[in-house]
């Protein structure tokens, strides 16, 4: 055995402790790699031209619309309302109700379809001209250059220090987003309750907890993607971003490099030929890179990023103009055509989304048009399914409901098909508001000699009593007989 073997009921002495070395570990941030590189603040640099002209021309038409809309009236009530408490929807003189939800899954379905077939045709335009999250965040960028200043001198602003210049101009930002954000969510809002009383309530504190609820989180909301998340929200948690690629062929318009044309780039004099010097069309300014909202350099070829606002083109068009280039380098344009090739503008992708179109408008025009504005329910006595009256009848209990579907104050008559010499015990002729439910309970007496079955199929009419309208809806229900 080893006589060197250690006691372990001995304690060691400070000379045998072994010495302990603290190595300092190195992680990939101290050898210079960042793990997670923080997303970089984009500073979107102005930029003037046709489809920026048109762009914002678009938007005025979006914004004035989404605004004036919850204000309009008709007939003595507002245009339109979606009233979630009575689940009832007003458009003008229709009125929408529950069970007209097949008519709102046609709307949504044709939105859908519209949506695809613009996408096929003219890419992701939709994204770059008229989606709100667009709309407001190219407004927020705008109160920032007429607070903070351009591009660069915001870049400037916001490393200084905290002084006095920089903190005015942060708190009057902050407070045209906020008040921006609050009139959009009054506006919004204002599509689900009556606007001009929602109105008067925010700014005289009046309004209800849920209005203020909504109020609050929808200005939170505004104020937070247009002003801060911006292209977080078209990049990561837009659907629509992600499957528009598969609505996507080669004869798509789209947001394009010329890449034979601009290669290779480089710097170079206005006067110098870019053919002696081995170069192309694109003198790698970066504009494009510095105009774009989403911040991709469109030369790296066709993004999911890009929304197709046609920032970078007209931005490559002035310097194509200064440089006395010829304008295109970046442009609205299909692969097929970059490469030479022949452009398909209709083909069977466009044309089978025209003629579902077309289909889907057809039946949703059929739907509107054949609507009858007017329902009924029949609710039978629960407490017994019949009795005989004192004079030996057979009498059967029901509580009709009377939905009038208009917006108009409407007469109706109630009348029953399917007894012989069946007596009505009861209003038979009734005055429903507009937009209301009557309630009218109601008996059915036969005589039990005029009744074959134990069950015995009935239909109630309710006919609306008017010589200008020929309003009349049918229901089955049942009469029971004793047994």
């Amino acid at each position: 055995m080893n006589s060197d073997k250690i006691d372990p009921t001995k304690k060691t002495s400070a000379a045998q402790k072994i010495p302990v070395k603290n190595i300092k570990i190195q992680t990939k941030k101290d050898q210079g790699v960042e793990t997670y590189k923080p997303r970089d603040q984009i500073y979107v640099r102005q930029v003037k031209g046709i489809f920026q002209r048109l762009r914002q021309r678009m938007n005025f038409v979006f914004l004035g619309v989404f605004a004036s809309l919850p204000w309009l009236q008709f007939n003595g009530h507002q245009a339109i309302l979606f009233d979630l408490t009575t689940q009832r929807f007003t458009l003008w003189n229709l009125t929408l109700w529950p069970q007209d939800l097949t008519l709102l899954a046609w709307l949504f379905m044709l939105g859908a379809f519209l949506l695809f077939f613009v996408t096929t045709f003219l890419g992701r335009v939709w994204c770059g001209y008229l989606c709100p999250q667009t709309v407001w965040t190219f407004i927020f960028i705008w109160f920032e250059e007429k607070i903070e200043g351009s591009a660069n001198q915001r870049k400037k602003l916001d490393v200084q220090p905290l002084n006095a210049n920089k903190l005015w101009r942060k708190v009057l930002k902050h407070f045209c987003w906020l008040f921006f954000s609050l009139l959009t969510a009054i506006t919004f809002v204002g599509y689900f309750t009556p606007m001009q009383t929602l109105f008067i309530d925010t700014f005289t504190f009046n309004t209800t907890s849920t209005e203020a609820a909504l109020l609050v989180f929808f200005a939170l909301a505004t104020y937070g993607n247009a002003g801060w998340m911006r292209e977080i929200m078209c990049l990561h948690m837009c659907p629509y971003a992600r499957f528009q690629s598969a609505m996507f062929d080669k004869d798509t318009l789209t947001v394009s490099y010329d890449y034979n044309r601009g290669e290779s780039r480089g710097p170079r004099g206005r006067k110098q030929d870019p053919k002696t010097l081995g170069l192309g069309d694109c003198i790698d300014c970066n504009l494009c890179v510095q105009v774009c909202p989403t911040g991709i350099d469109i030369r790296n070829g066709l993004q999911y990023e890009c929304i197709n606002c046609g920032a970078c083109v007209d931005a490559c068009a002035d310097v194509m103009d200064k440089m006395k280039y010829e304008q295109g380098l970046i442009r609205y344009t299909t692969e097929h055509e970059l490469k030479g090739k022949k452009v398909h503008l209709l083909r069977s992708k466009l044309v089978g989304y025209a003629i579902v179109l077309s289909v889907m408008i057809s039946l949703l025009g059929y739907e509107i048009y054949s609507r009858v504005p007017l329902a009924m329910d029949i609710i039978r006595d629960r407490m017994s399914l019949w009795r005989e009256n004192n004079e030996g009848e057979i009498e059967n209990v029901y509580t009709l409901k009377i939905l009038n579907m208009s917006q108009t104050e409407n007469k109706y008559h109630l009348s029953v098909k399917g007894l012989k010499n069946a007596k009505w015990i009861g209003k038979q002729e009734i005055t429903v508001p507009a937009a209301e439910v009557y309630t009218l309970p109601i008996s059915i007496a036969v005589d039990p000699y005029e009744l074959e079955e134990y069950m015995t199929d009935i239909q109630f009419v309710v006919k609306e009593v008017s010589p200008d309208h020929n309003v009349e809806i049918i229901q089955d229900s049942r009469f029971f007989n004793r047994r």
